[in-house]
Protein backbone atom coordinates (compact mmCIF):
# COMPACT_ATOMS: atom_id res chain seq x y z
CA UNK A 1 0.00 0.00 0.00
CA UNK A 2 2.59 2.54 -1.05
CA UNK A 3 0.87 5.93 -1.21
CA UNK A 4 0.62 7.46 -4.66
CA UNK A 5 2.94 10.44 -4.81
CA UNK A 6 5.08 12.36 -7.22
CA UNK A 7 8.39 11.91 -5.42
CA UNK A 8 11.06 9.52 -6.57
CA UNK A 9 13.18 7.11 -4.56
CA UNK A 10 16.92 6.95 -4.04
CA UNK A 11 16.88 3.68 -5.95
CA UNK A 12 15.64 5.65 -8.98
CA UNK A 13 18.91 7.61 -8.87
CA UNK A 14 21.43 4.98 -7.80
CA UNK A 15 21.41 1.18 -8.17
CA UNK A 16 21.82 0.58 -4.45
CA UNK A 17 21.58 -3.20 -4.84
CA UNK A 18 24.91 -3.17 -6.70
CA UNK A 19 27.99 -2.40 -4.54
CA UNK A 20 30.01 -1.08 -7.47
CA UNK A 21 27.27 1.36 -8.43
CA UNK A 22 27.19 2.69 -4.88
CA UNK A 23 30.96 2.97 -4.81
CA UNK A 24 30.99 4.91 -8.08
CA UNK A 25 28.54 7.41 -6.60
CA UNK A 26 30.67 7.67 -3.46
CA UNK A 27 33.69 8.38 -5.65
CA UNK A 28 31.73 11.03 -7.52
CA UNK A 29 30.63 12.78 -4.32
CA UNK A 30 34.09 12.69 -2.79
CA UNK A 31 35.56 14.05 -6.03
CA UNK A 32 33.15 16.97 -5.87
CA UNK A 33 34.60 17.87 -2.47
CA UNK A 34 38.26 16.98 -3.05
CA UNK A 35 39.23 17.68 -6.64
CA UNK A 36 42.53 15.75 -6.52
CA UNK A 37 41.46 12.95 -4.18
CA UNK A 38 43.58 9.81 -4.42
CA UNK A 39 41.24 6.79 -4.36
CA UNK A 40 44.01 4.17 -4.30
CA UNK A 41 43.69 3.31 -0.61
CA UNK A 42 39.91 3.49 -0.43
CA UNK A 43 39.50 1.39 -3.59
CA UNK A 44 41.79 -1.27 -2.18
CA UNK A 45 39.78 -1.49 1.04
CA UNK A 46 36.50 -1.52 -0.88
CA UNK A 47 37.69 -4.44 -2.99
CA UNK A 48 38.83 -6.34 0.10
CA UNK A 49 35.49 -5.77 1.81
CA UNK A 50 33.54 -7.01 -1.22
CA UNK A 51 35.76 -10.11 -1.20
CA UNK A 52 35.26 -10.51 2.54
CA UNK A 53 31.48 -10.52 2.27
CA UNK A 54 31.47 -12.78 -0.78
CA UNK A 55 33.69 -15.43 0.84
CA UNK A 56 36.78 -14.63 -1.23
CA UNK A 57 38.92 -13.15 1.53
CA UNK A 58 41.62 -15.49 2.92
CA UNK A 59 40.67 -17.08 6.21
CA UNK A 60 37.01 -16.03 6.29
CA UNK A 61 33.64 -17.45 5.33
CA UNK A 62 31.04 -15.78 3.17
CA UNK A 63 28.67 -13.40 4.97
CA UNK A 64 25.63 -15.33 6.19
CA UNK A 65 23.73 -12.59 8.04
CA UNK A 66 21.04 -11.35 5.62
CA UNK A 67 20.30 -8.24 7.67
CA UNK A 68 23.90 -7.27 8.36
CA UNK A 69 25.03 -7.91 4.81
CA UNK A 70 27.14 -6.00 2.29
CA UNK A 71 24.21 -3.79 1.28
CA UNK A 72 23.86 -2.76 4.92
CA UNK A 73 27.43 -1.47 4.63
CA UNK A 74 27.12 0.18 1.22
CA UNK A 75 23.90 1.93 2.25
CA UNK A 76 25.78 3.48 5.17
CA UNK A 77 28.81 4.58 3.15
CA UNK A 78 26.55 6.24 0.59
CA UNK A 79 24.78 8.22 3.31
CA UNK A 80 28.14 9.26 4.78
CA UNK A 81 29.46 10.48 1.44
CA UNK A 82 26.21 12.39 0.98
CA UNK A 83 26.65 14.00 4.41
CA UNK A 84 30.21 15.05 3.54
CA UNK A 85 29.04 16.51 0.25
CA UNK A 86 26.12 18.27 1.92
CA UNK A 87 28.36 19.72 4.62
CA UNK A 88 30.71 20.99 1.93
CA UNK A 89 27.77 22.66 0.19
CA UNK A 90 27.21 24.69 3.38
CA UNK A 91 30.85 25.75 3.54
CA UNK A 92 32.06 23.13 6.02
CA UNK A 93 35.14 21.12 5.06
CA UNK A 94 37.27 18.41 6.66
CA UNK A 95 40.76 17.04 6.26
CA UNK A 96 40.88 14.62 3.37
CA UNK A 97 42.72 12.01 5.45
CA UNK A 98 40.02 12.04 8.12
CA UNK A 99 37.29 11.47 5.53
CA UNK A 100 39.26 8.57 4.05
CA UNK A 101 39.57 6.96 7.48
CA UNK A 102 35.87 7.46 8.13
CA UNK A 103 34.95 5.81 4.83
CA UNK A 104 37.24 2.88 5.64
CA UNK A 105 35.71 2.59 9.11
CA UNK A 106 32.21 2.32 7.67
CA UNK A 107 33.36 -0.34 5.22
CA UNK A 108 34.72 -2.38 8.14
CA UNK A 109 32.24 -1.53 10.89
CA UNK A 110 30.21 -4.75 10.54
CA UNK A 111 33.13 -7.09 9.80
CA UNK A 112 32.61 -8.62 13.23
CA UNK A 113 29.68 -10.58 11.83
CA UNK A 114 31.92 -12.48 9.40
CA UNK A 115 33.03 -15.89 10.61
CA UNK A 116 36.52 -17.27 10.22
CA UNK A 117 36.77 -20.25 7.91
CA UNK A 118 37.20 -22.70 10.80
CA UNK A 119 34.11 -21.34 12.57
CA UNK A 120 31.37 -23.53 11.14
CA UNK A 121 28.82 -23.43 13.95
CA UNK A 122 25.73 -21.36 13.29
CA UNK A 123 26.06 -18.01 11.54
CA UNK A 124 27.78 -14.74 12.23
CA UNK A 125 24.59 -13.58 13.93
CA UNK A 126 25.76 -15.30 17.11
CA UNK A 127 28.25 -12.44 17.48
CA UNK A 128 25.57 -9.75 17.57
CA UNK A 129 26.44 -8.62 21.09
CA UNK A 130 30.16 -8.72 20.26
CA UNK A 131 29.94 -7.06 16.85
CA UNK A 132 31.74 -3.87 17.81
CA UNK A 133 34.63 -5.60 19.56
CA UNK A 134 35.06 -8.14 16.76
CA UNK A 135 34.94 -5.44 14.09
CA UNK A 136 37.69 -3.56 15.91
CA UNK A 137 39.71 -6.78 16.08
CA UNK A 138 39.34 -7.25 12.34
CA UNK A 139 40.28 -3.60 11.76
CA UNK A 140 43.45 -3.94 13.83
CA UNK A 141 44.43 -7.18 12.12
CA UNK A 142 43.70 -5.72 8.69
CA UNK A 143 45.72 -2.57 9.31
CA UNK A 144 48.66 -4.54 10.72
CA UNK A 145 48.65 -7.03 7.83
CA UNK A 146 48.73 -4.21 5.27
CA UNK A 147 51.28 -2.06 7.06
CA UNK A 148 48.90 0.82 7.73
CA UNK A 149 49.67 3.45 10.37
CA UNK A 150 48.75 2.77 14.02
CA UNK A 151 47.51 6.32 14.55
CA UNK A 152 45.12 5.93 11.63
CA UNK A 153 43.96 2.63 13.07
CA UNK A 154 43.24 4.30 16.41
CA UNK A 155 40.97 6.89 14.80
CA UNK A 156 39.17 4.20 12.79
CA UNK A 157 38.66 2.30 16.02
CA UNK A 158 36.92 5.32 17.55
CA UNK A 159 34.74 5.73 14.47
CA UNK A 160 33.66 2.07 14.58
CA UNK A 161 32.86 2.18 18.30
CA UNK A 162 30.61 5.18 17.66
CA UNK A 163 28.43 3.08 15.36
CA UNK A 164 27.35 0.98 18.35
CA UNK A 165 23.92 2.20 19.42
CA UNK A 166 24.62 1.00 22.95
CA UNK A 167 27.63 3.29 23.31
CA UNK A 168 27.15 6.66 25.00
CA UNK A 169 28.56 9.08 22.46
CA UNK A 170 29.00 11.78 25.08
CA UNK A 171 31.63 9.62 26.76
CA UNK A 172 33.75 9.35 23.61
CA UNK A 173 36.85 11.51 23.42
CA UNK A 174 38.32 12.95 20.23
CA UNK A 175 41.49 14.90 19.65
CA UNK A 176 39.77 17.64 17.67
CA UNK A 177 36.25 19.02 17.15
CA UNK A 178 36.62 18.02 13.50
CA UNK A 179 37.08 14.32 14.21
CA UNK A 180 34.18 14.48 16.67
CA UNK A 181 31.91 15.92 13.99
CA UNK A 182 33.04 13.27 11.50
CA UNK A 183 32.33 10.57 14.10
CA UNK A 184 28.82 11.95 14.49
CA UNK A 185 28.42 11.76 10.72
CA UNK A 186 29.67 8.16 10.68
CA UNK A 187 27.20 7.12 13.38
CA UNK A 188 24.40 9.04 11.70
CA UNK A 189 25.09 7.38 8.34
CA UNK A 190 24.88 3.91 9.89
CA UNK A 191 21.49 4.68 11.43
CA UNK A 192 19.93 6.39 8.42
CA UNK A 193 21.39 3.91 5.94
CA UNK A 194 19.47 0.98 7.37
CA UNK A 195 16.16 2.65 8.27
CA UNK A 196 15.83 4.34 4.87
CA UNK A 197 16.39 1.12 2.90
CA UNK A 198 13.33 0.42 0.74
CA UNK A 199 13.42 -3.18 1.95
CA UNK A 200 13.97 -2.23 5.61
CA UNK A 201 10.71 -3.76 6.81
CA UNK A 202 11.36 -7.00 4.92
CA UNK A 203 14.88 -7.17 6.30
CA UNK A 204 13.56 -6.84 9.86
CA UNK A 205 12.33 -10.43 9.50
CA UNK A 206 15.94 -11.48 8.92
CA UNK A 207 17.03 -9.36 11.88
CA UNK A 208 14.56 -11.30 14.03
CA UNK A 209 16.33 -14.52 13.09
CA UNK A 210 19.72 -13.00 13.84
CA UNK A 211 18.60 -11.81 17.27
CA UNK A 212 17.18 -15.24 18.06
CA UNK A 213 20.45 -16.95 17.21
CA UNK A 214 22.35 -14.45 19.34
CA UNK A 215 19.87 -15.10 22.17
CA UNK A 216 18.99 -11.43 22.39
CA UNK A 217 15.73 -11.80 24.23
CA UNK A 218 12.79 -9.43 24.22
CA UNK A 219 11.10 -10.38 20.94
CA UNK A 220 9.20 -13.65 20.98
CA UNK A 221 7.78 -13.16 17.50
CA UNK A 222 8.50 -11.21 14.33
CA UNK A 223 5.48 -9.08 15.12
CA UNK A 224 7.02 -8.12 18.46
CA UNK A 225 10.09 -6.84 16.63
CA UNK A 226 8.02 -4.96 14.05
CA UNK A 227 5.97 -3.33 16.80
CA UNK A 228 9.11 -2.36 18.71
CA UNK A 229 10.61 -0.77 15.59
CA UNK A 230 8.47 2.35 16.03
CA UNK A 231 9.85 2.73 19.56
CA UNK A 232 13.36 2.04 18.31
CA UNK A 233 13.01 4.81 15.76
CA UNK A 234 12.08 7.30 18.49
CA UNK A 235 15.25 6.28 20.33
CA UNK A 236 17.29 6.55 17.13
CA UNK A 237 15.78 9.94 16.28
CA UNK A 238 16.64 11.25 19.73
CA UNK A 239 20.20 10.02 19.29
CA UNK A 240 20.44 11.65 15.87
CA UNK A 241 19.07 14.99 17.05
CA UNK A 242 20.90 15.19 20.37
CA UNK A 243 24.00 13.02 20.90
CA UNK A 244 24.93 13.14 17.20
CA UNK A 245 24.29 16.84 16.80
CA UNK A 246 21.62 16.72 14.10
CA UNK A 247 24.21 16.40 11.33
CA UNK A 248 21.56 14.77 9.14
CA UNK A 249 20.61 18.35 8.25
CA UNK A 250 23.41 18.25 5.67
CA UNK A 251 21.47 15.73 3.58
CA UNK A 252 18.97 18.29 2.32
CA UNK A 253 21.87 20.40 1.04
CA UNK A 254 23.33 17.32 -0.66
CA UNK A 255 20.17 16.45 -2.56
CA UNK A 256 19.69 20.02 -3.70
CA UNK A 257 23.28 20.39 -4.87
CA UNK A 258 23.72 16.93 -6.37
CA UNK A 259 20.30 16.18 -7.83
CA UNK A 260 18.41 19.50 -7.78
CA UNK A 261 15.89 17.86 -5.42
CA UNK A 262 14.55 20.19 -2.76
CA UNK A 263 13.95 17.71 0.07
CA UNK A 264 15.86 15.09 2.04
CA UNK A 265 15.12 11.84 0.24
CA UNK A 266 16.44 9.77 3.15
CA UNK A 267 14.05 11.40 5.61
CA UNK A 268 11.26 10.88 3.10
CA UNK A 269 12.14 7.18 2.73
CA UNK A 270 12.20 6.71 6.50
CA UNK A 271 8.81 8.38 6.85
CA UNK A 272 7.43 6.10 4.13
CA UNK A 273 8.77 2.98 5.87
CA UNK A 274 7.37 3.97 9.26
CA UNK A 275 4.00 5.00 7.83
CA UNK A 276 3.64 1.64 6.11
CA UNK A 277 4.77 -0.17 9.25
CA UNK A 278 2.06 1.63 11.21
CA UNK A 279 -0.46 0.55 8.57
CA UNK A 280 0.65 -3.08 8.92
CA UNK A 281 0.43 -3.05 12.70
CA UNK A 282 -3.02 -1.50 12.61
CA UNK A 283 -4.58 -3.53 9.82
CA UNK A 284 -2.50 -6.62 8.99
CA UNK A 285 -1.22 -8.25 12.16
CA UNK A 286 -2.42 -11.63 10.91
CA UNK A 287 -1.09 -11.39 7.37
CA UNK A 288 1.78 -8.90 7.57
CA UNK A 289 4.14 -11.21 5.68
CA UNK A 290 1.87 -11.13 2.65
CA UNK A 291 2.24 -7.35 2.60
CA UNK A 292 6.04 -7.38 2.72
CA UNK A 293 7.09 -8.36 -0.78
CA UNK A 294 9.77 -5.92 -1.89
CA UNK A 295 12.98 -7.25 -3.37
CA UNK A 296 11.87 -10.88 -3.34
CA UNK A 297 13.23 -11.12 0.20
CA UNK A 298 10.34 -13.20 1.52
CA UNK A 299 11.21 -15.95 -0.96
CA UNK A 300 14.77 -15.86 0.31
CA UNK A 301 13.49 -16.00 3.89
CA UNK A 302 11.36 -19.04 3.06
CA UNK A 303 14.43 -20.83 1.67
CA UNK A 304 16.43 -20.08 4.82
CA UNK A 305 13.60 -21.25 7.05
CA UNK A 306 13.32 -24.48 5.07
CA UNK A 307 17.06 -25.11 5.48
CA UNK A 308 16.75 -24.57 9.21
CA UNK A 309 13.77 -26.89 9.40
CA UNK A 310 11.32 -24.31 10.65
Amino acid sequence: MDPIRNRIFITDLIKTDFPQSVYEEVRHLVSMVYLDYDFTWLSRVFKDVVNLYSGNYPGYRECNTPYHDLKHVTDAILVFASLVHGAFATGLSFREKHITLALISILLHESGFIQREDDTTGTGAKYTLLRSERSVEFLESYFAANGYDDADCNLCREFIICTDMNEDFSEASFETPETETIAKMVATACIIGQISDRTYLEKLLFLFQELNEAQVFGFQTELDLLANTLEFYEFAKSRLDNELGGVQRFLAHHFLKRWDIDYDMYADAIESNLTYLGHLLENHRNDYREKLNRGGLLKRLAILEKKRGK
